[in-house]
């Protein structure tokens, strides 16, 4: 099959009451019900069915794509933190489950990516068992979630992974992205094998893209942006601290005559001012 859309998104963090979730009430194991909070309903969920309902078909022009989670799809159990939904990592994948589920149906092939341990558990335990259920396309080793993709979108080559560095200056934030593209020229040509024309990263949970020219059209290297609030994490790191947070996700796209990334970013105002 030959695919000429390829939809991208990470961290969705489900389980983490910042983190996607499904409104209308969540079952947890012993009986209890989790409703959504109004962040999580009245803005996060609404951006997530704006991106697959509206978004996604407008910016594919109706055409079959394929769907990659590019990691840590669920929060887990970390950093002694206290701001999951529940410690028991079953609740977490079944949100993760009821988000997901629906987005992979709806795409021609569908392929997982593993994402930090501290978040799906050591090797990517929990979100292997996440995509073998959701019925991800596994790997020559069988695997349902992979640690990396490379993958053929029209006439460009991908390489998908779920880490890359981050900065505490927003001032070096395209650095480490576009270091990604320079080291992937450098091991391509010593080795002599094809370099990827587009290289994506996840895990800072903020968009960015820097490009170069090359006989191809463009060589590209891009972060996608997350599906999860700020975090007391977030409230203490450099540069994250000061900053709103991004949700949302990129295509990329073979077009008539080059292919392209086009990206979708929301973020939400600042504090109030008192």
């Amino acid at each position: 099959m030959q695919i000429k859309n390829a939809v991208i998104i990470s961290d969705a963090h489900c389980g983490c009451r910042m983190g996607l979730c499904p409104p209308g009430g969540i079952s947890l194991d012993g009986g209890g019900t989790y409703y959504a909070s109004d962040f999580q309903e009245q803005f996060l969920w609404r951006a997530w069915r704006e991106f697959w309902d509206d978004w996604v078909p407008r910016v594919t022009r109706g055409e079959p794509y394929a769907v990659i989670i590019n990691g840590d799809s669920m929060d887990g159990v970390h950093h002694e933190s206290t701001t999951q939904i529940s410690h028991n990592l079953e609740d977490q994948t079944e949100i993760a489950f009821q988000c997901l589920k629906p987005v992979v149906d709806s795409a021609a092939v569908y392929f997982h990516i593993r994402g930090t341990e501290a978040h799906v558990g050591q090797s990517g335990i929990e979100e292997e068992r996440l995509a073998k259920r959701l019925g991800a396309k596994p790997n020559s080793e069988g695997q349902f979630a992979r640690w990396d993709l490379w993958l053929r979108v029209g006439n460009c080559l991908a390489h998908i992974l779920h880490h890359v560095g981050t900065t505490g200056s927003m001032a070096y934030e395209a650095t480490a992205v576009h270091k990604e593209l320079v080291e992937e020229y450098n091991e391509a040509a010593r080795w002599g094998v094809e370099p990827p024309d587009i290289v994506v990263r996840a895990h800072r949970h903020r968009m960015i893209q820097t490009l170069v020219p090359t006989d191809k059209g463009e060589g590209i290297a891009v972060t996608t942006p997350g599906w999860q609030g700020k975090t007391p994490l977030v409230w203490r790191i450099p540069g994250g601290r000061i900053c709103t947070p991004q949700f949302g996700g990129i295509l990329i796209r073979q077009g008539d005559e080059e292919f392209y990334v086009r990206r979708k970013c929301w973020s939400v105002g600042r504090s109030e001012e008192e």
